[in-house]
C-alpha cells in the first residue's frame, strides 16, 4: 500500500509543471489553437509576446492577412496566417517599441510547419504582429535581409484550426472577413 502511495505521489509530482516552457491558447471564432513558446531559445520576443498577452492586447483582435503558396511537395496549400491587432486597435500597435530581433540564425528556430513567428518591416521593428506557418517555411529563417523572421512557439494542437483560417476567402493577401481572435490566453 506505501509503494502505491508514493508511485502515486512521484507520479503527481512529476506531473506538475511538466511543461517548462509556456503554452498559450489562440481562441478564434472556428476554434482553438494551442501553442508552446520557446522562452529558452527567444527570450526577448516570448516575454514581449506574454507581456501583450497579459495585457490583453489580443482580445477581438484579428487573423486578417494570408500568403498561400502551391507545394509541389504536397496536395496542401502551404504559407502563412497572420494576425494580431494592426486591425482592431492599430493605434497601439503604432505606439509600441519594436522588440530585438532573435534572428533564427542566433535562436535555431526555423520556420517549419506550425511555427509561430513575428511579422516585421525591418529589424527591432515587430511588435504585436505574429504569423503561423503552413507548411515549411525556411526561406523566412533569411528573407528580406538576411536575418530572417523570429520564431518563437509552435502550434502543438489546431493545425486544422489554422489550415480552416487559411481556407476564408480573400483578396489578394487579405482576407475578405478578418477572422476574429477572441482571445490568446496562458495555459
Amino acid at each position: 500500500m506505501n509503494k502505491l502511495l508514493i508511485i502515486a505521489i512521484v507520479l503527481f509530482l512529476s506531473s506538475c509543471g511538466a511543461n517548462k516552457n509556456p503554452h498559450i491558447q489562440i481562441s478564434t471564432n472556428f476554434g482553438n489553437i494551442e501553442a508552446e513558446l520557446y522562452p529558452d531559445k527567444a527570450p526577448k520576443t516570448v516575454a514581449a509576446f506574454l507581456s501583450y498577452i497579459d495585457s490583453g492586447f489580443y482580445k477581438n483582435s484579428s487573423f486578417y492577412r494570408v500568403l498561400v503558396t502551391e507545394s509541389m511537395m504536397s496536395d496542401k496549400n502551404t504559407g502563412v496566417i497572420q494576425g494580431g491587432i494592426w486591425q482592431s486597435n492599430n493605434k497601439k500597435a503604432t505606439l509600441l517599441h519594436g522588440i530585438v530581433h532573435e534572428s533564427p540564425k542566433q535562436t535555431g528556430l526555423s520556420n517549419t510547419s506550425g511555427t509561430l513567428s513575428l511579422a516585421r518591416s525591418t529589424p527591432g521593428t515587430a511588435n504585436t504582429e505574429f504569423f503561423i506557418c503552413i507548411g515549411d517555411q525556411k526561406a523566412y529563417d533569411l528573407d528580406p535581409d538576411g536575418l530572417g523572421y523570429a520564431a518563437f512557439g509552435k502550434v502543438i494542437s489546431g493545425m486544422e484550426i489554422v489550415r480552416k483560417i487559411q481556407e476564408q476567402p480573400a483578396t489578394g493577401q487579405n482576407f475578405t472577413s478578418s477572422v476574429v481572435i477572441l482571445s490568446i490566453e496562458r495555459q
